[in-house]
């Protein structure tokens, strides 16, 4: 009766939507089960008013043998396979049931359960592979073809699977994005709604990232690859809902351990409602057609899909907006979760150190722009993050890099070129001015360093010129973060952090968190989170580096930042934030806790549908169609409730706290 998520998608239509993005559809007759659906259902209406007008047995018997075959056979060989391996379907069993009301002469009503039954398993069918189809979709956003640009100012036209990473990219104003990649040179504003979901268009200039599939503006941008196609984000939400998609629940495979049970209980019950009343001298006909109506309407079909449809909409919904949930059973735990460990760097701060001020000295004559140049010009050919923070903030202001001679590099002490003819020195304040407390940039460089930045101190001809700060910036939504996060568990999160004490207190006031772990080694990030577990918590645990991984495995939930998180985070953590969007964890934690309400909402429908009818048939005289009718219906119920989390307002109503 039920489809899977990770069947291979039929040609479907390519529609276009919003100015020629494509959209896969799969179409509803290329289902094997709507098919075959539909051939009973004709049939079953040809013979219909031939049967109630009393035409002959010739006219009609034909046309429903043919109902029961078309619409029965797929489900009912499953059953007969399944049965092969010891196993109870319940489909085997309602086409059973439909067989004993055609050999006691209720020729339509099992031709009724068999078209309803298969009408049933179509409308499963298509919105599992609605399901399938928003996912897979995104794989049509990514255009077939890029323009490459060669050494020799050339360029080609190449299938995007060809792209590797560090070629260059030509995109035109209208097209789309060949790759994940960064902007080189060029400005524009790129609609990336099928990505992020922002509604308006971001402006992009140097040094930004663009995402395979997102449509280009009216600017010309030239993209540096920086993901192989493979390994795009569009293509890594594919890869993580399919693998997701094969992993159950543990309230799945809960209600797989009874289902057997409950199959065999429903079997034996129903042998003994047909042979206790002829024990005691009621009719075949009416004894055996209640037995059948019982078997229908207390068959398991709406319990056993009361799960599964939620969590995995949930991961699509979640895989749209960029957060990886790896697996079912990750998208249900998430929901449990009631206290939050958050790492510092790379996770509450961008990870990416940057300029934040420029202080030249007053006795050098310099102006800020002037102390920048030189700085980077200095600290260009080097690979150090400070180095490269510097040359991105000359970059950012167009400042003109000369060319520097002499270069050299001194480990923990800095850098020294000549720049303009001029000796330049660029490093460590403690270093460079030999630990004299009356040095002139002593007080600029103390300063800084009390308010979290790390100084860096810029000498020309051995005299000191200025200061500049650096600093790994706090995320915009870190803050909102912690504020969420707290409401969803009824506690501020800690701060795990191998940083000093001093720069994690800093942030953490910022941010609002009063639990601060500071100075940790990754076994004592370890030690925190099993501190936590044993006082009864569920954990989850957010981080990005290697030293964050024994963390991450440790916790009941781990999720990594994916932008800048290591491999070893990656692959250990149960979710990834591919965008690093701090704001969508606390939104895919509200999502997964609507998933396990939507479930506990289906198993009651079932249970009132299954119990409502099996007491009108035991009570009184439940008609085989009705309970037909109810049956299946209750079954259609569920799973299109599952499905309501596909919907982009579902994470619309997690991220604003409706969802909670």
């Amino acid at each position: 009766m039920s489809s899977t998520l990770t069947r291979p998608a039929p040609a479907g239509d390519a529609a276009v939507r919003d100015g020629g993005a494509p959209r896969r559809r799969t179409r509803i007759f290329a289902l094997p089960e709507t098919r075959w659906a539909a051939a009973a259902l004709v049939l079953f209406l040809i013979a219909l008013p031939l049967y109630l007008l009393g035409a002959p047995t010739w006219s009609w018997g034909p046309l429903f043998a043919l109902t029961y075959a078309t619409g029965g056979w797929e489900p009912g060989w499953a059953g007969l396979q399944a049965l092969k391996e010891q196993t109870l379907d319940v489909d085997l069993l309602m086409v059973v049931a439909a067989l004993g009301a055609a050999a006691i002469g209720q020729v339509l009503d099992g031709a009724l359960l068999i078209v309803i039954f298969a009408t049933s398993g179509a409308l499963e069918a298509i919105a599992t592979a609605r399901t399938a189809d928003s996912v897979r979709g995104l794989l049509d956003l990514a255009p077939t073809t890029a323009t490459r640009l060669l050494n020799d100012g050339g360029e080609e036209t190449v299938p995007t699977e060809q792209l590797a990473v560090g070629d260059t990219i030509l995109v035109r104003p209208g097209e789309r994005v060949g790759a994940d990649g960064r902007v080189l040179d060029g400005a524009s504003e790129v609609d990336q709604a099928t990505i992020t979901g922002e509604p308006l268009p971001v402006a992009k200039e140097t040094g930004d990232e663009v995402f395979a599939g997102t449509l280009n503006g009216t600017g010309a941008l030239r993209v540096k690859v920086e993901r192989d196609p493979s390994d795009s984000v569009i293509a890594r939400i594919v890869a993580m809902v399919e693998e997701a998609s094969e992993t159950k629940a543990p309230t799945q495979l809960f209600i797989e351990k009874i289902e057997q049970r409950y199959s065999i209980g429903m079997v034996a019950a129903t042998v003994t409602l047909f042979a206790l009343p002829l024990l005691f001298g009621a009719a075949l006909q009416p004894t055996l057609l209640r037995a059948m109506t019982f078997m229908i309407v207390a068959s398991p079909c709406a319990v056993v899909l009361a799960t599964m449809p939620p969590l995995l909409s949930a991961i699509a919904n979640a895989g749209r907006h960029g957060v990886l949930v790896k697996s079912a059973v990750v998208m249900e735990q998430l929901g449990q979760i009631d206290a939050v460990a958050l790492d510092k760097t790379g996770t509450l701060t961008e990870g990416t150190p940057r300029v934040t001020d420029i202080r030249p000295l007053t006795a050098s004559g310099l102006s800020e722009k002037e102390l920048l140049r030189i700085a980077a010009a200095a600290e260009h050919p080097s690979e150090h993050p400070l180095a490269r923070a510097v040359v991105d903030a000359a970059r950012t202001r167009d400042l003109d890099i000369p060319v520097v001679k002499d270069f050299t590099s001194a480990p923990g002490t800095g850098v020294t070129a000549t720049v303009d003819g001029k000796a330049v020195a660029v490093g460590s304040p403690a270093r460079l001015r030999g630990g004299r407390d009356d040095h002139p940039v002593a007080v600029v460089a103390d300063r800084l360093e009390d308010e979290g930045r790390t100084a860096v101190l810029v000498e020309v001809e051995g005299t000191p010129v200025g200061v500049l700060g650096i600093a790994d910036r706090l995320r915009e939504e870190a803050a909102a973060t912690v504020t969420a996060l707290t409401g969803l568990t009824g506690s501020t999160p800690v701060l795990v952090t191998g940083d000093n004490p001093r720069a994690a207190a800093r942030l953490a006031d910022e941010v609002g968190i009063t639990d601060v772990r500071a100075g940790l080694l990754p076994q004592d990030k370890v030690t925190a989170v099993q501190e936590l577990e044993q006082a009864g918590r569920k954990v989850l645990v957010v981080g990005d580096g290697v030293n964050d991984a024994p963390a991450l495995a440790a916790a009941h939930t781990g999720v990594a930042m994916g932008r800048a998180g290591s491999d070893l985070a990656l692959e250990t953590a149960d979710a990834v934030v591919v965008r690093d969007e701090l704001a969508t964890i606390p939104t895919v934690v509200a999502l997964s806790r609507r998933a396990r309400r939507l479930i506990v909402q289906n198993l009651v429908i079932a249970a009132v549908f299954i119990t409502g009818l099996v007491i009108w048939d035991l009570a009184g005289i439940l008609p085989l169609p009705l309970g037909v009718a109810g049956h299946e219906g209750s079954t259609v119920i569920v799973g299109l409730n599952g499905l309501r989390l596909l919907a982009d307002a579902a994470w619309s109503r997690a991220r604003s706290g409706r969802g909670q």
